[in-house]
């Protein structure tokens, strides 16, 4: 169903239509007013590390252009914008000082929108930690906990009466194993003992950092951002279904489980508890404490075997092939049923808040012609997914909103600038916004709301 009157009739009246982005992939200004190096500053300049040495020196240099940005959101009628907080340009060096110049951005952001009319959801930590803390051991040091906890205050205190809902951080998994365990993003680390440890200390930060935001802005919502994988079983074989709820622990489990059940799950920790930091008395506390919300951020399913080889580290897995044969041009696999039995699995397995969908989307890399970008899979990509959404409220599963991935073409990480995944299309060369088919309809659909029909809470 691709018709956005249609679609918009399935979601109730106060429904959150949004749209996603993260400092460092779109703001550039590296070294503006106070800013010092992230990880991913280092990570991005060392060869090998990025498609191309790409970096985000320069990005969509949303830094100078806020304001335009900001009226592209509210020209396509999306009614919350969620961004993040860049720390390094908060607290330059993590610790010790902090940056005016750093707050005075936010500041302006955020007033811009309220001014705009659009909900303000700000991430406090999408990735990019203060590259002074790798003295320290960055995430894999208690000491970073208690560092994110103090810049989770700075941040609150000063923008916290503006804010519509807060993350403490997002896709912990991503900055955690894809980081510490493969290799693929900042720092770069191939270690399991590093990355048990960022394991614990990201956990514990979460849990500081809901302390910090309940201190200082208790009126803010508080979240947590989680890219939990929809873990499918390539077949029907006991071993695989094993496998799969190993690999459900490892990726999903380990997030979860700590935050809404006080625990770390059962066989990760028989297989890798003796190579965890110490658990001390009271972390499991901070952690698991209630959330007024929580965000899933989903792409593809992830498909997993039975890995039979003797001695493979836990979860012993390898991947599965896909059932799908549509895929997106990053090389993910295109399956939307995915998306409604991982949220139907974790509200069976946890007692989880309301939900919002903080990032789904799809990288297909059409350029403009004559003025125009037809990125119809896309579009196809949003539909299908939104779908999905709509299906999950109907059976009333507590979906309070959603936001496309991503307002516009950024920086992706390791892929550098090749991927694209934005709603609007960004030439790097000249910075010059474009609006794609897929933003225009998301645009048409969004500007339907907020309407009249709300459901009660």
């Amino acid at each position: 169903m691709t018709d956005p009157k249609k679609l918009a009739e399935r979601f109730p009246g106060d429904f959150v239509f949004g749209v996603a982005t993260a400092s460092y992939q779109i703001e550039g200004a590296t070294k503006a007013d106070g800013r010092k190096p992230s990880i991913w500053d280092a990570f991005s300049n060392m060869p090998g590390r990025v498609h191309g040495r790409h970096n985000g020196d320069v990005a969509c240099d949303h830094y100078h252009r806020w304001e335009e940005d900001l009226d592209l959101i509210k020209d396509m009628g999306v009614s919350a914008y969620r961004f993040s907080i860049a720390w390094p340009r908060v607290i330059p060096d993590g610790t010790g000082r902090i940056n005016e110049k750093g707050l005075d951005f936010y500041d302006k952001l955020i007033d811009g929108l309220k001014a705009r009319g659009i909900k303000t959801f700000a991430t406090l930590y999408h990735w990019d930690l203060p590259l002074t803390l790798m003295g320290e051991g960055g995430w894999t040091a208690r000491s970073t906990a208690y560092a994110f906890q103090r810049y989770a205050k700075v941040v609150m205190a000063r923008l916290g009466d503006r804010l519509d809902a807060v993350a403490t951080f997002n896709e912990p998994w991503c900055s955690v194993w894809l980081s510490h365990l493969y290799g693929q993003h900042a720092p770069g680390e191939k270690n399991m003992d590093a990355a048990l440890h960022a394991l614990h200390y990201t956990n514990l930060a979460h849990g500081l950092g809901i302390d910090a935001i309940r201190q200082v802005a208790p009126q803010v919502p508080a979240g947590l951002v989680l890219n939990a994988h929809s873990v499918v079983a390539g077949s029907a074989s006991e071993a695989d279904a094993a496998a799969a709820e190993r690999a459900f622990e490892f990726h999903n489990g380990v997030f979860f489980d700590p935050v809404f059940k006080g625990e770390y799950p059962a066989a990760f920790l028989a297989a890798l508890g003796e190579r965890m930091p110490e658990i001390k008395d009271g972390d499991m506390e901070i952690i698991h404490q209630k959330l007024d919300w929580w965000g899933l951020n989903y792409y593809t399913p992830m498909r997993v075997s039975d890995d039979p080889t003797t001695g493979a580290e836990f979860p012993a897995t390898v991947d599965a092939p896909p059932v799908s044969t549509v895929k997106t041009d990053i090389g993910w696999e295109v399956y939307a049923p995915a998306l409604k039995s991982l949220v139907e699995g974790l509200y069976d397995r946890y007692d989880l808040p309301v939900c919002y969908i903080t990032e789904n989307g799809a990288c297909y890399n059409m350029e403009v012609e004559n003025g125009e970008v037809d990125d119809q899979p896309r579009l196809d990509y949003y539909a299908e997914h939104l779908s999905v959404v709509a299906d999950l409220i109907k059976d009333g599963y507590p979906m309070r909103g959603y936001f496309a991935w991503s307002l516009m073409d950024n920086f992706e990480w390791a892929q550098g600038y090749k991927m694209r995944f934005g709603l609007v299309h960004v030439d790097y060369d000249t910075q010059v916004r474009t609006i794609k088919k897929s933003g225009k309809w998301y645009s048409e659909l969004a500007a339907l709301f907020p309407k009249g029909n709300h459901k009660g809470a």
